[in-house]
């Protein structure tokens, strides 16, 4: 199966500090998080911006060219909607448009199947030819290299909703959603991803290749071959061609980002009460089943990541079909009986068999 410019809560913001000696006399002080980790001798101007951001209540410093670029790439999106849509001279062709559908099936496949439910939580063991195709899929998505993604997610679950969660969704909303990848991360967060084991990604030599050329590797399927394919194929313009490659990068975007947001915040519990993903089924709806975030977090070891498989577990029917195939084996489920046992006992009362 990726890995904030949000003004958070001032109260819980201001309220983490971290224990260290500052002086000379080793007389004990507190330092907050965000001067913790705060870069050091960036000049006047860029100390008055860290001013304002301390003011403003970030918990950890803003990463300014990570905050630009994800701005300019959503203002492109803009400027992508009036060319293609608004002017009106320039539609894509027929070609273009089902092409990028079965890019997003592709794309979003390789990130739920593959940085997920394979390589996360290894819910699934792949055959060669199948993981190069989750392998293709993610790297299309032009996310982080897949050893970060699965080191933040694999931090995620083990300390979901606190300060060593990478998108820690009690810190809002937008941080959950996209703010993470602006903001420098919790010391926790860093403490832990270093203490996760890696070792089954280290030992993956496809995945080795993948990190080796990843540069180049996502900028050839994130970019050039979107473009390229339509403007041979069927003589696509180049111009309409990028512009739908960036609508469909941005939509994809914002479905996976959409799974630690409302995911997170949304829906029901009919799992487990006590946690705060929930069942979202627009969520899971456009990102092929990844949605059904309070069963994924109660058995996330389960292939199927939802107790249901169709209609809107697209994932889960493609894993079936390679399953058929022999591409996909030893997938692992959660027994029914104990899926009933842990809903009745620890759910919201909302749960019905399915």
């Amino acid at each position: 199966m990726a890995k904030s410019s949000e003004v958070e809560d001032n109260a819980t913001l201001n309220s983490e500090i971290i224990p260290k000696k500052i002086d000379k006399e080793n007389r004990s002080q507190t330092i907050s998080v965000y001067d913790q980790i705060r870069p050091k001798n960036e000049g006047s101007f860029m100390s008055t911006v860290r001013e304002w951001e301390k003011m403003a209540g970030f918990k950890t410093p803003i990463v300014w060219i990570n905050t630009i670029a994800i701005s300019l790439a959503h203002a492109l999106v803009l400027v992508s909607v009036y060319f293609l849509i608004i002017d009106g001279r320039y539609y894509p062709k027929w070609q273009t448009i089902v092409f990028q559908c079965l890019s997003i099936v592709l794309t979003t496949f390789g990130i739920g199947a593959g940085a997920h439910r394979l390589w996360s939580h290894r819910a699934y063991k792949a055959k060669l030819p199948l993981q190069i195709i989750l392998v293709i899929g993610y790297t299309m998505a032009g996310m982080n290299d897949l050893y970060q993604w699965v080191r933040d997610h694999r931090v995620h679950h083990k300390f979901s909703e606190s300060s060593a969660d990478p998108h820690d969704a009690n810190r809002g909303f937008f941080f959950a959603h996209v703010g993470w990848l602006m903001t420098k991360k919790h010391p926790d967060v860093i403490r832990e991803g270093k203490q996760v084991d890696m070792s089954d990604i280290d030992n993956n030599p496809l995945i080795q290749f993948h990190l080796k050329y990843f540069q180049v590797l996502r900028l050839f399927f994130c970019l050039i071959l979107p473009v390229v394919i339509p403007a041979v194929f069927w003589d696509e313009r180049v111009s309409v061609a990028f512009f739908a490659q960036v609508l469909k990068y941005m939509a994809m975007l914002h479905g996976t980002w959409s799974v630690n947001s409302f995911a997170h915040l949304y829906g029901n519990r009919p799992y487990n009460s006590k946690i705060m993903p929930r069942e979202n089924w627009v969520v899971s709806f456009f990102v092929l089943g990844e949605g059904w975030h309070n069963y994924h977090h109660t058995f996330p070891w389960d292939y199927k990541a939802a107790e249901l498989a169709f209609p809107f577990n697209g994932t889960t029917n493609l894993l079936d079909f390679f399953a058929k195939i022999g591409w996909a084996y030893e997938l692992r489920v959660a027994p029914p009986s104990l899926i009933e046992k842990v809903a009745k006992t620890k759910g919201d009362l909302s749960y019905h068999k399915e």
